[in-house]
């Protein structure tokens, strides 16, 4: 099923979407549960926000797609190269990335992202999907150019809005092999598919889970295809997986 968070006259709110309308929550279904109030809400009447605030940490899986590697021209470990996005760098769809007065290309990266519904430490691969509460869309956006001025990753990535995420939740999803793409006003960027990840969801779980304790609502960003090009003040950043849907978020000089 596919769960938003929303907001309608004031509180953000949970429900489950149905058709074009929201079937309404009690509460937030990762710890409460799905018990409805009885209310729906007209999909058009309700606003999307982030589906999830990660309670610690947003967790960033690099060059996990071998033509996105090649691309880079960058030497990657043969195990998951892993990085921190903070939880701040969220915004739900629809909102504005902005864009910081930096040198250099500001650059999407469309992924697939899993949400973790349960406290996950030293996870076996074998057990790791039971952990996952469900995934959405994310995008890792990145300032390319202070990447490399800086020779490490935090600040290039972790500016505030550099983390998009929608529009929804799915909670049942076979992620073997779905498509990804990443259009820029309608033209397309990067285009992928799933089964060309190097390491899997359960084996990235399993590597993380042994480093950081991951904690409910965390996610984990699992990495972009091939594809380069930038964005700038005024474009439109859409990403769509297969399953879930589709993350737009416009584009605003800072």
């Amino acid at each position: 099923m596919k769960i938003a968070r929303f907001s309608k006259d004031g509180d953000p709110r949970f429900g489950i979407l149905d058709g074009d309308e929201l079937v309404v929550l009690t509460g937030d279904p990762m710890f409460s549960g799905y018990e409805t109030t009885g209310e729906r809400v007209p999909l058009a009447d309700a606003k999307l926000l982030a589906p999830v605030i990660p309670r610690s940490k947003v967790v960033c899986v690099g060059l996990n797609y071998a033509e996105h590697r090649s691309e880079m021209a960058i030497d990657a470990p043969a195990s998951p190269l892993i990085f921190l996005k903070p939880n701040t760098s969220i915004i739900g769809p629809g909102e504005a990335i902005q864009i910081p007065p930096v040198e250099g290309r500001i650059v999407h990266e469309g992924e697939l992202a899993v949400v973790i519904g349960k406290i996950a430490k030293q996870v076996k691969a074998e057990n790791a999907l039971d952990y996952v509460f469900g995934y959405t869309i994310a995008n890792d956006v990145s300032a390319r150019d202070q990447m490399f001025a800086d020779g490490q990753w935090a600040r290039a990535k972790g500016y505030d809005t550099f983390c998009p995420i929608g529009p929804v939740i799915e909670t049942e999803l076979d992620t073997s092999d779905l498509e990804i793409t990443t259009h820029v006003d309608g033209e397309l960027r990067r285009h992928g598919r799933t089964s060309d990840l190097l390491h899997k969801v359960p084996e990235l779980i399993e590597y993380i889970s042994d480093v950081w304790t991951l904690l409910p609502g965390d996610l984990i960003l699992t990495g972009t295809p091939a594809g380069l090009g930038g964005f700038v003040d005024g474009q439109t950043v859409s990403i769509t997986i297969d399953g879930i849907g589709t993350l737009e978020n416009p584009a605003r000089n800072r």
